[in-house]
């Protein structure tokens, strides 16, 4: 309760203590402890969720082109931004400047006066790991592993890895930074359930293999809880390796005055792991949570200047640095970084290009600069954006695809192109949205109902009119009508017994949205069972590529 009034010289009104104690006591010992962090902890995580299931959700009826700006009072991808890995290993792996790096760079800078302050206040997948240790973790006792030891600069070894891999041009931050998981996880999780919610299960497309290894490695950030508090926090997060490289520059922090006891309340309070055995401090470890001031009954521990003279401790000592990873583990790190990218690039299949979202640059530039994040697939109300697994190669991994037999692209839509962090996918107007080009629609002259003589069809031509692009012509083609009797039809008869008009796609004008695909999809696949697939597919590639939808080229 002091620590509310801490910096000021009058006393609460009983009445007033009495109610705080009470609410305090049943929030626990660490909002007792720092209410203040834990407020300010909550006000963010309640950012994110909002920013994550009302900001970028499109699903509702009200779906129009200006849904997003309307809702975005904030942008979207403002938490991704604060990531300090994110922006740093895209803008390392593509050399270039990334809306990202401006967001990493505030964070770095904020760590001058709040050592790591990102995860102790601001980081959403750090607080929900608060909440799994209250309410899950400590019932496994048995299972804490509260001093990791050995782990304890496992965390810098995943960061050079990661940096290592970015300095090749291989984006893995996505796969180990901790906003990116948060955000992945919770898209392929409770970004599910909020579909199924508006739509119905039915419409939820099943997820594929790679989407559960994602899911699998959400959940083991939360289950490596079970070993203690914050484990991945003070283990394994490349993020929060980087906040203490960077804490070596602080200038404020935590010091054990001459009244200090010894009591130990301290350490047995602290979540990371950053007090030691004489209760100095590990300053790579302290993340200015200040739970360890709350819970001292002797007022003796200090967050302040590290200029200023600090009174001797128990062991008479100021806060020690220490090296938190070996000379040889960091080249090794390094190496093995620089290798896997090696690897990853060398390992890409040999196959066309991914469909990209519109808007997306060039693929090898957007393999580095994409985060894996999932945000652009959140927004998308297809949703036409899904998760790639293996069919790109590993380095593809989690990246978007557009899935036309799942949905098409709405030409009213831009949202994807407004919320990417890293710039892997460019800002674009609704105008400049609806002329960028995905790929290229392809009619399957063998399977195509009209070209094959079947029936009259032209539900890809009906769609692509609609959307307001007229990529697609209906042209006649002569068809072979076999020995008929002398005489059983007309001439006229015969001859139009011989012609059908059938879909040609104009290779200058289509974009690639999909919109043509889904429609004959849905109709022939999914409804009546009479294709085994689309007769018309939109592959990567664009204006200027041969996309006959006829051996000769139409009638």
């Amino acid at each position: 309760m002091n620590l509310f009034f801490r910096h000021t010289d009058a006393e609460p009104p009983p009445g007033l203590r009495r109610r705080a104690d009470a609410v305090l006591g049943r929030l626990g010992p660490g909002w007792r402890a720092a209410p203040w962090r834990h407020l300010v902890q909550a006000a963010c995580l309640a950012g994110w969720l909002v920013l994550f299931f009302h900001v970028a959700d499109s699903l509702g009826p009200d779906f129009s082109g200006g849904l997003l700006a309307r809702k975005e009072w904030v942008p979207a991808e403002a938490l991704l931004w604060l990531d300090p890995l994110v922006g740093t290993s895209a803008s390392l792996a593509a050399r270039a400047w990334t809306p990202a790096l401006a967001g990493a760079i505030a964070v770095l800078t904020l760590c001058l006066l709040f050592p790591r302050g990102f995860c102790a206040y601001v980081c959403p997948l750090g607080t929900l790991i608060d909440v799994f240790d209250r309410f899950v973790g400590r019932r496994f006792a048995r299972a804490r592993m509260e001093r990791p030891g050995r782990w304890r600069g496992a965390r810098y070894g995943v960061l050079v890895f990661v940096l290592a891999a970015a300095a090749v041009g291989v984006a893995l931050a996505g796969s180990a930074a901790a906003v990116p998981i948060l955000t992945r996880g919770f898209l392929l999780t409770g970004g599910r359930i909020q579909a199924a919610a508006v739509r119905g299960w039915s419409q939820v497309p099943p997820m594929g293999a790679a989407a559960y290894v994602s899911v699998a490695l959400f959940a083991a950030v939360f289950l490596l809880g079970l070993l203690g508090r914050r484990f991945w926090c003070r283990t394994l997060c490349p993020t929060g390796a980087m906040l203490s490289v960077f804490s070596v520059l602080r200038l404020t922090e935590r010091a054990v005055g001459e009244a200090c006891t010894g009591c130990g309340r301290c350490r047995r309070a602290c979540a990371f792991d950053a007090i030691a055995e004489d209760f100095t401090t590990r300053p790579l470890d302290c993340t200015f949570c200040q739970e360890c001031g709350g819970v001292c009954p002797a007022g003796a521990i200090e967050f302040s200047s590290r200029r200023k003279p600090v009174r001797a401790s128990p062991a008479g000592e100021r806060p020690r640095e220490t090296h938190p990873v070996s000379r040889r583990a960091f080249v090794a790190a390094a190496l093995g970084g620089a290798a896997a990218a090696a690897g990853l690039r060398g390992a890409r299949p040999r196959q066309a290009a991914l469909l990209r979202p519109p808007g997306a640059i060039e693929d090898s530039r957007f393999l580095s600069l994409c985060v894996r994040c999932g945000e652009c697939m959140k927004v998308c109300p297809g949703p036409v954006l899904h998760p790639a697994g293996l069919e790109g190669g590993l380095e593809a991994l989690w990246t978007p695809v557009a899935v036309p037999s799942v949905a098409g692209c709405h030409q009213d839509c831009h949202f994807c192109t407004q919320v990417c962090p890293t710039g892997a996918i460019r800002p674009l107007t609704l105008a400049e949205k609806r002329r960028a080009v995905m790929g290229l629609a392809v009619v399957n002259t063998s399977a195509c109902l009209p070209h094959a003589g079947r029936r009259d069809c032209r539900l890809c031509f009906d769609a692509c009119e609609r959307a307001g692009y007229r990529a697609i012509r209906m042209g006649t083609i002569r068809l072979e009508v076999g020995d008929i009797p002398e005489g059983a039809v007309s001439d006229a008869d015969r001859e139009a017994m011989g012609r059908i008009e059938a879909p040609f796609v104009d290779a200058e004008v289509c974009t690639g949205c999909g919109q043509c695909e889904n429609r004959c999809h849905k109709a022939y696949v999914e409804r009546e069972g009479v294709l085994g697939q689309s007769a018309i597919v939109v592959t990567a590639g664009g204006r200027g590529t041969a996309a006959r939808a006829h051996p000769d080229g139409g009638a």
